[in-house]
């Protein structure tokens, strides 16, 4: 009987290691799968970065064939339905947008940042960062209807030559949107400053205040700027509240009170069933798409030079 049960404790255990030995070669074989997909995913988006090149430089080619890049680029004529190509009306709305958008978003988001890092409570800060990412969350389509039926009758209550369709009140309501960018990243940036250099300077008599502007902030700086760049990046490419806020009249001004223009907005006009495929009008978007893609680009590559450049390491 006995010799019976040390037979069987035997085989049990003979099964136990035999089946930790499988166990451990399944793993051994999902180990050398996920670098395998792992590497997969880089590649596909590799590919897919280039396609989109391929998609915009194939058919700017195609346009730049039959208008010729000076005139799209020193033209200041922009009319593509009456055959004028000059995209400079185009940018200097972008630029308007984007301009205002910063002075609105840059101090807003910064002082937000400053309070939630250096002087809310932690139960303060659970309560108002999300509620201030929530913004991020609202649909730009609604933020447009927003600039125009609220933010535009404030604005023309205070100057009476606002049009309907204007660029301030898109460029408010475009800076208002990236606040939460710029305020979550500032954040996020000042809390990784070591609580010892807030200590050292309170030691040193700092107040509050001076301890957040003069030792904090220099100290995030890095963080701070690409949290700008970034949120420039954003503001230059939103489509939905220029469409439907600043309007679609490609004026070269930088006038805020009047009606502009943007990349993004005649992307999205130019898109419409009243474009016919394959004619001049249809090529010129994806030269207007690879001309904003060189400014988001370039915002991208400011933004990574700056936090190399400026990155303080603890």
């Amino acid at each position: 009987m006995e010799l019976h049960r040390t037979e069987s404790q035997s085989f049990t255990i003979k099964a136990k290691i035999q089946a930790k030995k499988e166990r451990q070669q399944t793993l051994r074989k999902i180990e050398k799968l996920i670098p395998m997909f792992l590497f997969l995913c880089a590649v596909i988006s590799v590919l897919t970065t280039l396609g989109i090149l391929y998609t915009l430089l194939s058919s700017a080619f195609t346009f730049f064939s039959e208008v010729s890049i000076s005139e799209f680029f020193l033209n200041t004529d922009w009319k593509p339905w009456s055959g004028s190509f000059g995209i400079l009306p185009l940018i200097t709305g972008t630029l308007l947008i984007t301009l205002i958008a910063i002075i609105v978003a840059i101090p807003l988001g910064l002082a937000a940042a400053i309070f939630l890092s250096e002087y809310a409570s932690d139960r303060t800060r659970r309560i108002v960062k999300p509620l201030l990412e929530i913004l991020a969350g609202i649909p730009t389509v609604v933020y447009g209807f927003f600039a125009l039926t609220f933010v535009t009758p404030i604005l023309q209550g205070f100057l009476s030559d606002v049009k309907i369709f204007n660029a301030l009140s898109g460029g408010i309501v475009v800076g208002i949107m990236i606040i939460p960018l710029i305020a979550s990243l500032s954040e996020d940036a000042m809390n990784a400053v070591p609580n010892s250099l807030r200590e050292g300077a309170f030691a040193m008599g700092a107040t509050r205040f001076e301890v957040a502007m003069k030792v904090v902030v220099p100290a995030a700086l890095s963080g701070i700027i690409s949290s700008f760049v970034l949120g420039i990046s954003r503001a230059i490419g939103e489509t939905m509240i220029v469409t439907i806020a600043a309007g679609q009249s490609p004026n070269l001004t930088f006038d805020p009170t009047q009606s502009i223009q943007t990349l993004t907005s005649f992307i999205v006009q130019g898109t419409s069933g009243d474009t016919t495929y394959g004619s001049t009008i249809y090529y010129s978007i994806y030269a207007v798409g690879i001309t904003l893609f060189v400014f988001t680009l370039l915002m991208n590559l400011i933004s990574q030079y700056i936090a190399r450049r400026f990155r303080e390491e603890y």
